[in-house]
């Protein structure tokens, strides 16, 4: 999440006013994150006439420049069939004609779209516990579950031609950030040519960081921001979380009681298979790769005016490397 896109005082309220969840009180944009542009929301309370009292919370977002606005069908409406399966997940809040996305003007006369979600109560865990750990995997397999009678489909737009485009993009330039990472194009190739094929696909999240999960104590109340969810190996997916959750910030140590974790927690709903156990080690390098590149590539070419916060793409390139050594005594069984 981050704040990209300007938007004034009388243009919120007027968004907001689009939708039947009373007036604006404040907007306060998050910065956090590097793909949309998000604020919080607070509102008086419920529609008009339904006596409801009180304020109200929801996340408000313009959608940027990696998000395709013919996908949003996609990420909105999962969110509703995840929610209306038990899933803890956020509702899309629909405007008042029924539409769960909406265009506006931005101040330069831009055209974008936006949406305006559910509000979940919890806190993100800087410091997980195997408890926090579990109950994650737990509920990114109800995820994996719920999803699979989704009728929507989406191709995966940070899988493979996407590695090799940042790849190609960061080329030259691997230096200025840290002279190691010019071995990142040889090893995506590598991990692309033993990517397993055939297994279990159902709608992944693909970025299930400890920042996208909610918690209240060691319960998960809320998995957020699904706009890279795909269809896609639900085994990467937890290679993924595995790759986010079970190492230090910034990539050196790795928690392997917390590793341990997710897996039970998401065997305890929906066991792996042989072939699923056996590939996650490469998918967890593949995974790494994948932060490796965005966030190179985020370095490289994020707006100096910007209000986010750059990641450093050598974190997850400990992680990769960490997976090609040790990936097989991380994942056994």
């Amino acid at each position: 999440m981050a704040v990209y896109t300007r938007i004034g005082a009388e243009a919120m309220a007027e968004l907001i006013a689009a939708f039947d969840v009373g007036e604006l009180t404040s907007a306060k944009g998050i910065a956090e994150g590097v793909s949309n542009s998000n604020w919080l929301i607070e509102t008086t309370g419920g529609a008009k006439g339904t006596g409801s009292k009180g304020s109200r919370r929801f996340i408000l977002t313009v959608y940027e420049e990696r998000t395709e606005v013919e996908e949003l069908p996609f990420f909105l409406g999962l969110l509703d069939h995840l929610a209306a399966a038990g899933c803890p997940v956020p509702r899309t809040m629909h405007d008042r004609s029924g539409a769960a996305f909406r265009e506006f003007a931005t101040d330069t006369g831009e055209m974008k779209s936006l949406a305006l979600i559910e509000f979940l109560p919890g806190i993100s865990a800087d410091k997980p516990t195997p408890a926090q750990a579990e109950a994650v995997g737990h509920a990114l397999a109800q995820v994996h579950l719920a999803a699979l009678d989704y009728p929507r489909k989406r191709a995966n737009s940070m899988g493979h031609a996407a590695w090799r485009r940042f790849a190609g993009a960061c080329d030259g330039r691997w230096g200025e950030i840290d002279a190691r990472l010019a071995v990142v194009p040889t090893a995506v190739e590598e991990v692309i040519a033993a990517w397993p094929q055939g297994l279990p696909q159902s709608v992944i999240h693909a970025d299930l960081f400890p920042d996208n999960v909610l918690l209240v104590g060691d319960a998960v109340s809320g998995l957020i921001d699904f706009y890279f969810a795909c269809t896609g190996p639900m085994a990467y997916d937890l290679a993924v979380t595995h790759a986010a959750w079970s190492f230090s910030p910034d990539g050196k140590r790795h928690d392997a009681a917390i590793g341990r974790a997710i897996l039970t927690g998401y065997e305890s709903v929906r066991p792996l298979s042989p072939e699923e156990r056996a590939a996650l080690p490469i998918l967890a390098e593949g995974a790494a790769l994948r932060f490796v590149l965005t966030r190179a590539y985020d370095w490289l070419n994020t707006p100096a005016d910007a209000l986010v916060t750059r990641k450093d793409p050598c974190a997850f390139f400990e992680r990769y490397e960490f997976y090609r050594t040790h990936g097989a005594q991380a994942f056994a069984a």
